[in-house]
């Protein structure tokens, strides 16, 4: 069998047994498709280590035909991390082929997170106008990402029905189909409250649309805001907002996950709040709270001048 119908049948089963979003799998289809490209329509069973280091050297070598573009390390890994998956998949239905874990990832940078600090996310959290249906859906929708530490993707498929208000708690399904719960604080709840106190439909999702076409069906389901919709508001608060940094929704979820290291949870509650598979991937936050920790000793300390 060729590497094309066996893509093909990969990105089905990401889409099918793991669940992953369409995001995920056009991604994974962008990144095969250039390894299909540079390494033919073979047999899994051609694929060996020095076609991968021919690999890397195209990806390393490779420039954008319309922008001269170059490709940088963390985006070469991209293309690798897909790679595996794709020859872990093939040895999981007992196809030959490389073993997955002989293809090594390449040194990179460890990529800066962005955190806003106390000022700048209070700035940010008061920049929508309230007095209007769509401002203070915008800020149920900022308390909403800070107080849960949600995916984007996550807060668009909320429903009302699924929100408990008196609990301040409700379940989601993030990535991989992993259920978790997650919890509203006391600001949050206020917010989505009021918010939902002037809306005067009946439409299941929790946060719709002002602008457009009105389309009630499927209880309101053409209403729902979309991903992008958020991003685009969440830009244009933080430019009002004049915070130095380029903010998206996954820095109120970094924000979300420091402030809670900070002010002393445990790595592994946090690990669960976010809906996190493996623990590494919320221990790249230990550098901003070890970085917290040096400033309080330096400040408190009395060894220190």
């Amino acid at each position: 069998m060729k590497l094309s119908k066996l893509i093909t049948d990969f990105l089905e089963y990401l889409e099918i047994e793991r669940n992953a979003s369409q995001l995920t799998i056009r991604n994974y289809d962008h990144y095969l498709r250039r390894f299909l490209g540079f390494a033919g329509d073979i047999s899994p069973s051609q694929i060996d280590l020095n076609l991968i280091r021919k690999y890397r050297v195209f990806l390393a070598r490779y420039e954008d035909e319309k922008t001269g573009l170059t490709l940088k390390r963390v985006t070469q890994n991209y293309f690798i991390i897909a790679l595996r998956a794709f020859l872990k998949y093939l040895a999981r239905i007992d196809i030959a082929t490389l073993a997955a874990e002989k293809v090594e990832l390449g040194e990179q940078e460890p990529r800066p997170i962005k955190v806003l600090d106390e000022d700048q996310l209070n700035r940010l959290l008061n920049s929508p106008e309230i007095s209007t249906p769509e401002g203070l859906r915008d800020k149920a929708i900022l308390e909403t990402l800070f107080s849960t530490g949600l995916r984007v993707s996550e807060l668009t498929k909320l429903s009302r029905e699924k929100i408990n208000l008196d609990r301040g708690e409700f379940g989601v399904v993030g990535k991989g189909g992993k259920e978790r719960v997650v919890f509203l604080s006391d600001s949050a709840r206020e917010w989505i409250s009021r918010y939902l106190k002037i809306r005067e439909d009946n439409y299941s999702p929790l946060f719709i649309r002002y602008s457009g076409k009105v389309d009630p069906y499927k209880n309101g389901e053409k209403m729902r805001l979309t991903v992008r919709s958020i991003e685009r508001a969440i830009e244009k608060y933080v430019k009002k907002a004049r915070i130095p940094i380029k903010a998206t929704p996954h820095t109120l979820r970094h924000s979300f996950a420091t402030d809670l290291l900070i002010n002393g949870a445990d790595i592994r509650s946090v690990q669960e709040m976010l809906g996190h598979a493996n623990i590494a991937t919320t221990q790249i936050y230990t550098h901003i709270t070890n970085k917290q920790l040096r400033e309080v000793h330096k400040a408190f300390h009395s060894g220190n001048k």
